[in-house]
């Protein structure tokens, strides 16, 4: 798997291949990441490979292990409920404060994202639902006016990256979501109710949190590789 030269800075190219892997399930949690190995999978030098590794670290993707180097970062259950637990408190916030503080164009703005939604997330691709539940977020976030909550919640989603890759490949997972995002913006941006929009939003990070832990304890019955 050659890395194009041309078409990104090399750090960047390795970055998006190896998250790409870790996120796929290509890379299982628990793998190790052999520099030299790395070196030659992406056909880059040991300087690019150790800059993507710390780029990757950061977001909690893999753990840097004394005396081993570089894993796939393993989670235990309750690590997961622990980082669902966060979400859900935060996207209870975000719902509850866009409802009283998001002005009509963005509250419009809102729901006219959640009707693109109908071909972009619950009838999308993989990277298209990505896509959509980002800008989902950040209409959401922009309308709460919180610029420390939104910073704050930003990296509770770099951290669980592969649980919302586990329920963008799922169509019945995606259709049940869609179903929960309408609750939150009728909640938030139609009806202008905190109290239920924080309940819509606590109650889709429930749900999220359970399937997390239900696909990551599945994927983790199997062997872990390393490169």
């Amino acid at each position: 798997m050659k890395v194009q030269q041309h078409a990104a800075p090399l750090r960047h190219e390795v970055v998006r291949l190896l998250r790409a892997e870790i996120l796929e399930g290509t890379l299982r949690p628990g793998a190790r990441l052999l520099e030299n190995a790395l070196c030659e999978r992406y056909g880059v030098s040991r300087t690019v490979v150790r800059e993507a590794l710390r780029q990757v670290e950061s977001e909690s993707l893999i753990t840097l292990l004394p005396n081993r180097g570089p894993i796939v970062t393993v989670l235990t259950s309750h690590d997961i409920e622990s980082l669902y637990e966060v979400r859900r408190t935060l996207e209870g916030l975000a719902g509850e404060l866009f409802a009283v503080r998001a002005t009509e164009a963005q509250a419009r703005g809102l729901v006219s994202h959640l009707d693109r939604m109908n071909t972009t997330y619950l009838n999308g691709t993989l990277a298209s639902r990505g896509e959509a539940k980002d800008e989902f977020y950040r209409l959401l976030l922009e309308g709460a006016g919180n610029p420390i909550l939104e910073s704050q919640l930003q990296g509770v989603h770099s951290r669980i990256g592969i649980f919302r890759h586990y329920a963008f490949v799922d169509d019945k997972r995606v259709a049940l979501s869609m179903q929960e995002l309408r609750d939150i913006v009728n909640a938030a941006a139609v009806e202008r109710a905190p109290a239920r929009a924080r309940n819509a939003c606590e109650e889709h990070i429930r749900r999220a949190g359970q399937l997390a832990i239900l696909e990551y304890n599945s994927r983790m019955t199997a062997e872990p590789v390393a490169l």
